[in-house]
């Protein structure tokens, strides 16, 4: 239970936090850019730390804790491939954001389409992705904060009106200070949340039970420390050993991270990412916002967490994959975390590990407040009912927007068990989008149709797959893949282009390189265009470069120092030379 000392430790977070959103709640009160963009004037490393602390959500570490029990480290694969889509958008995506000068990732749609169907897929999208998906994802996290305090206290009574009492705190300051309020407190909120996670995996490598690194290694079979996943013919894994069929590996690796929709994780970046980029002071700090992002994501955040996830394999053997339904304060798995944090964290260092919970999960919902009502200021209000209001108005309206969104996801607490088969539904139906997320920047002839269609064709393929061929992944992630990519494609090509003009505009604002403007070349000067094959060179570098370092922190860690040094040097090499390209 908590202490005297653990209360005050969180009482004061959160009243840091409130004070935070009172300090800049003047400054975002100035317009819609300072609300929702922070006045476009954030330097890197804040606005590259907040990408970080957004996606280190409450549930994060249980995450990992979980497929880290039940699949040994090269689990992490399932999030740890995602990272050549993260990297893609440094080079290729982050600058091009920051040239569009726009609010929104949505409003983009009618800078480069045209017409209604441009409209239409701009509110569409709008409403979608700002309340349905995002409140969604916010209940989610209030379900995990939920589970959270309910093993740390040992009770469910009274723990809903905890989560409330965070909600409100971080809707409070999200509405008074916008983007600004957000920003900083990610940053502060991400120190604590990491500070905190490795005080814990230095507590549980010193207990007893575990007796370091050494002992660690000793309690657990080998094959569970392996970094990569084991291909086989069949489909079937051992518990602590990560599996995988040649077709689910080439899916995973080649295909999920271009392929795919996901939160967060956007091919061409988009969402709070596209969001936190836009807010850069400038193209080159948005590029390295997202490089950083890259870097912190990948390579730094996640080890304290795996060492915690294999301590709980020793400390909590015997702790099943899944509670049995309606038993939602039973221990599983993924619960191994908290579990961890209650035994073996004395009073005041558990304080301090509940409030880095509370950063983790403010830090994403505050990010996700903001960038909804943008949604619905922006790409609805302002475009589609009143066109013609005040600064002093469209943010008054804003801040209605983020509280009225904190209250709907609030009330999903009481109904996300019905909804979370709809979010892993949504989740594989966004298999198929991401090409025409990626190619409407670098391709003149895609229109609003193509991204209609690659919208609603994943729905219908998935559909086919799962209740008519009766597929099972990755046949059927794969036949998403292609169906959905085959009948887009025909759609551009019997629709009509955008408009000329739109396309010139467009072209001339954000400067897209490569030969897929090349009707529309002669508008800029040759020296202001360009291959993309420096772009290509500079996204192979920098994959090495994370993973390099990615893996020598875990070497290290497990006392493999010839090999983690030797990743090390390699990832040190290759960051001077990604530095030095980026400034030639």
């Amino acid at each position: 239970m908590l202490q005297t000392i653990d209360i005050l430790i969180i009482a004061s977070f959160l009243l840091m936090s409130l004070a935070i959103g009172m300090w800049y709640s003047r400054r975002a009160g100035k317009n819609t850019d300072e609300y929702f963009l922070a006045g476009r004037n954030l330097p890197w490393w804040l606005a590259g730390t907040a990408m970080v602390a957004t996606t280190f959500a409450a549930d994060t570490p249980l995450a990992v804790t979980e497929l880290v029990s039940t699949k040994g480290i090269a689990g992490n694969w399932l999030w740890w491939n995602m990272l050549a889509g993260s990297v893609l958008t440094v080079f290729f995506f982050a600058k091009l954001w920051r040239r569009a000068h726009i609010t929104t990732d949505v409003e983009f749609i009618e800078i480069r389409y045209s017409g209604k169907p441009a409209a239409f897929l701009r509110g569409f999208k709008a409403i979608y992705l700002g309340v349905f998906m995002n409140c969604i994802i916010m209940g989610w996290v209030n379900v995990a904060l939920v589970e959270i305090l309910t093993h740390i206290f040992g009770v469910e009574r009274g723990i809903l009106p905890m989560v409330i009492l965070s909600m409100a705190v971080v809707a409070l300051y999200s509405t008074l200070s916008g983007s600004w309020g957000a920003v900083v407190t990610d940053f502060i909120q991400f120190i604590i949340a990491m500070s905190g996670c490795i005080i814990l995996a230095v507590a549980v490598l010193h207990s007893p039970q575990i007796g370091g690194i050494d002992g660690l290694i000793q309690k657990l079979p080998p094959e569970v420390f392996s970094f990569f996943p084991r291909l086989s013919a069949g489909t079937t894994a051992a518990v602590g050993v990560f599996t995988l069929s040649f077709g689910a590996f080439v899916a995973h690796i080649f295909v999920q991270w271009w392929a795919s929709w996901y939160p967060g994780s956007e091919p061409g970046g988009g969402g709070y990412v596209a969001q936190r980029m836009m807010s850069a002071k400038n193209e080159r700090h948005s590029m390295l916002a997202a490089l950083w992002f890259s870097i912190a994501h990948y390579a730094v955040r996640p080890w304290p967490w795996i060492i915690v996830a294999l301590a709980s394999m020793v400390l909590y053997p015997d702790l099943p994959l899944t509670a049995p339904a309606g038993a939602s304060a039973m221990a599983t798995k993924k619960t191994g975390f908290v579990l961890a944090m209650r035994d073996h964290l004395p009073a005041g260092l558990l304080g301090l590990l509940v409030a880095a919970f509370l950063a983790a999960y403010m830090s994403t919902i505050a990010t996700h407040l903001n960038w909804g009502s943008s949604y619905l200021i922006n790409d609805v209000y302002r475009r589609f009912i009143k066109r013609d209001g005040t600064d002093r108005h469209y943010v008054f309206i804003s801040r209605l927007a983020t509280a009225l969104l904190a209250l709907i996801s609030s009330l999903l607490i009481l109904i996300i068990q019905s909804i979370s088969g709809a979010w892993l539904f949504i989740i594989e139906c966004g298999a198929g989008v991401g090409l025409v997320l990626i190619l409407r920047w670098y391709w003149w002839r895609i229109n609003a149709w193509s991204e209609i269609t690659a919208m609603i064709a994943p729905f219908i393929a998935y559909m086919l797959s799962r209740f008519v061929l009766q597929w099972e992944f990755p046949a059927s992630f794969f036949f998403i893949v292609a169906g959905s990519t085959a009948l887009w494609i025909i759609i551009t090509f019997v629709t009509s282009p955008v408009e000329g003009s739109v396309l010139e505009s467009f072209f001339l604002r954000v400067r897209p390189d490569g030969p897929g403007w090349k009707p529309f070349l002669h508008l800029l000067p040759r020296s202001r265009t360009r291959t993309l094959s420096g772009y290509f060179l500079n996204w192979i570098i920098s994959i090495i470069m994370v993973y390099s370092a990615l893996f020598s922190v875990g070497k290290l860690l497990f006392k493999d120092y010839l090999t983690g040094t030797m990743l090390a040097v390699c990832a040190i090499i290759l960051f001077a030379v990604i530095s030095w390209r980026l400034k030639a």
